[in-house]
């Protein structure tokens, strides 16, 4: 009788850690689905051909151009922004970078106005396509987890829409 209780405790205590580990399993292919759904450019391939650098994105489920890159060396996530003058990087990204704030300035967001601060990039890259000496703006009211990646940097850049692709090309100088 108490050994039928042991086994029967200790079956109930597999089959929970059974569920526990399924229910990480799943979380974590879901999260990773999510993730590729969000940003789908995760890997960057480059074609570079007579001397032309080429990069291939693809848009997002949202209908936005979202892609993995480097400011400075370091790991972020841009959303590409046509409509937006400047690099945008909300405060929590630049205080991980580690970058400088300079003059402040007026900027008009889809929130409103707002501050923002002056910065530099050394170096902005989305695959093998980079750019040295950047201008943007480090912007505390941004509440997206993202850099807006936006004309500071496209205007050096050609870039193409077709159907879901941003083609991105850059020039030799």
């Amino acid at each position: 009788m108490q050994e039928e209780r042991e086994q029967r405790r200790l079956g109930v205590g597999m089959q929970a850690i059974a569920w526990l580990i399924l229910m990480v399993l799943l979380v974590a292919y879901f999260s990773d689905l999510l993730d590729r759904q969000h940003n789908p450019n995760q890997r960057i391939d480059t074609v570079i051909e007579d001397g032309v650098r080429e990069v291939v994105l693809q848009r997002n489920r949202f209908g936005h151009y979202v892609t993995s890159g480097t400011i400075n060396g370091e790991a972020v996530v841009f959303m590409l922004d046509t409509g937006a003058t400047g690099v945008a990087i909300p405060e929590a990204i630049a205080e991980r970078l580690g970058l400088v704030r300079g003059r402040a300035f007026r900027t008009q967001t889809a929130n409103g106005p707002s501050t923002s601060w002056a910065t530099r990039l050394d170096r902005v890259s989305i695959g093998d396509i980079s750019l040295d000496n950047v201008s943007a703006g480090i912007t505390p009211g941004l509440q997206i987890d993202e850099v807006l990646l936006g004309m500071s940097f496209l205007k050096h850049i050609e870039f193409t829409q077709r159907g879901d692709q941003l083609i991105l090309r850059q020039y030799r100088e």
